[in-house]
């Protein structure tokens, strides 16, 4: 009889599968490892995950103009992209070290990010699934600029043994998704702290918007703790460059204050304009329109 708190045995064996793979990959150098990861998500994990159908069929919606080649290049490339970042993630400080010396942050809202830090004023990081969200929190700890992130638990608990320390060591805090984290988070932003807040997932509760053209529900928080903690509203995005290593962390335009669905729908349409131009960045496999 196990014991109650151990993972299902489905749980441990996907666990120590992906475990060997990252196990394996670590043995190689770092400009090897990264593609090599790439390589396995978008031409054998990706595929056997049903994330080609998923890809596919968010295209058909979002992108009906796209060809019959592109699609089926973006089949491979979103993959790519997904299974680098998880090779970026588990790299540690090979990781970290290249995103802190390299100092990529640009981009028109870097002056605002700069007097926020200088004044102790909370911000609020509207960020999304696209390049390496990971890059963007390794930039912004770089600088030394308090951030920190709320996080969901995967359902796997034999994965997060080593996930939570893995996302932990790349920037902190990180706050659970649960009332003791909501509280935390909460006391953390009215001190001053940088709060990164992803936007860009299907959520039934949320309000109707609008993204690529389509019924979008959107979830309204990060301009709603904006609002309440007079806090900057910035969004900020880890772009992977066409080496397929480096990164660009773009600073977007801070969203003035008003009402919370204007100023997420001007998210949404921002993000819109940056996954136009990286097609492949972003995470087109979660169910964005239902």
């Amino acid at each position: 009889m196990s014991h109650p708190d151990t993972p299902p045995l489905s749980d441990r064996i996907a666990n120590a599968a992906f475990l060997s793979v990252i196990g394996l990959a670590r043995l190689l150098p770092y400009e090897r490892r990264i593609p090599a990861v790439g390589w396995l998500f978008g031409h054998v994990l990706g595929p056997l995950a049903g994330w080609r159908r998923r890809i596919r069929d968010n295209l058909a919606l979002a992108r009906p103009d796209l060809t019959e080649a592109e699609v089926k290049a973006l089949t491979r490339a979103v993959p790519d992209n997904a299974g680098r970042s998880v090779a970026e993630i588990y790299s540690g400080e090979e990781f970290t070290a290249r995103i802190r010396d390299a100092d990529p942050l640009e981009g028109p809202g870097l002056p605002a990010l700069e007097a926020a830090f200088d004044a102790h004023r909370p911000v609020i990081i509207a960020c999304a699934h696209f390049g390496n969200y990971d890059a963007m929190r390794a930039a912004l700890a770089g600088r030394g600029w308090p951030v920190g992130a709320l996080y969901r638990p995967m359902n796997n608990e034999a994965f997060n043994r080593h996930y939570i320390p893995a996302i932990t060591a790349i920037a902190e805090p990180l706050f659970p998704r649960g009332r003791s984290g909501l509280a935390s988070m909460l006391r953390f932003l009215k001190g001053g702290g940088w709060l990164a807040l992803g936007f860009d997932q299907y959520d039934r509760h949320a309000p109707e918007l609008r993204f690529f053209d389509l019924p979008s529900r959107t979830v309204l928080t990060p301009a709603e703790l904006a609002l309440r903690y007079d806090a900057l509203l910035i969004p900020v995005h880890g772009i992977r460059c066409p080496d397929g290593l480096r990164f660009r962390v773009h600073v977007g335009d801070p969203v003035p204050h008003s009402d919370p669905a204007a100023m997420m729908q001007a998210l949404n349409d921002d993000l819109e304009m940056l996954v136009r131009r990286h097609m492949d960045q972003w995470f087109w496999v979660h169910r964005r329109w239902k």
